[in-house]
């Protein structure tokens, strides 16, 4: 069985924990801010990058630095980020494990957000280079 990610055809076969094949991460150009946030209203649902995520305890919003509502309960700014090109199928394991251990063996900490679509990988801006330069030097091809 063949699947697509980014603009390659992979086989499952090919996919494997030692990662033989890899995909294709697209840098994602503006500065991006976690935070809490009291109300949603606030919320810029218009731009380009908006990831709330909800549960019985609070509200937490990743977006652009420059789109961060002024009612905010907590922040960290610094954050950049990249995300894994094409629609990943829910039967493929470990793509987040293999991305985020390659670079916790670098030292460099992330912050996660999964869509249906695909997953996002955030890290501060001072590693952001020096993680796309690990991934790349590790196959991954970044753009």
């Amino acid at each position: 069985m063949t699947e697509t990610a980014g603009n390659e055809t992979m086989n499952k076969a090919d996919r494997c924990p030692a990662g033989k094949t890899y995909m294709e991460l697209k840098r994602i150009d503006q500065k991006l801010t976690v935070c809490k946030v009291p109300d949603v209203s606030e919320i810029d649902m218009n731009a380009d990058f908006c990831f709330i995520g909800k549960t019985d305890e609070e509200v937490s919003l990743v977006c652009q630095t420059d789109k961060t509502p002024q009612k905010t309960t907590a922040r960290e700014d610094g954050w950049r980020g990249f995300r894994i090109q094409g629609i990943l199928d829910f039967a493929l394991i470990g793509i987040l494990a293999r991305l985020s251990g390659i670079l916790a063996e670098h030292g460099i900490g992330i912050f996660a957000v999964s869509t249906f679509n695909t997953d996002y990988i955030l890290v501060k801006e001072e590693n952001f280079g020096r993680a796309l330069e690990v991934l790349a030097s590790e196959g991954y091809k970044v753009v």
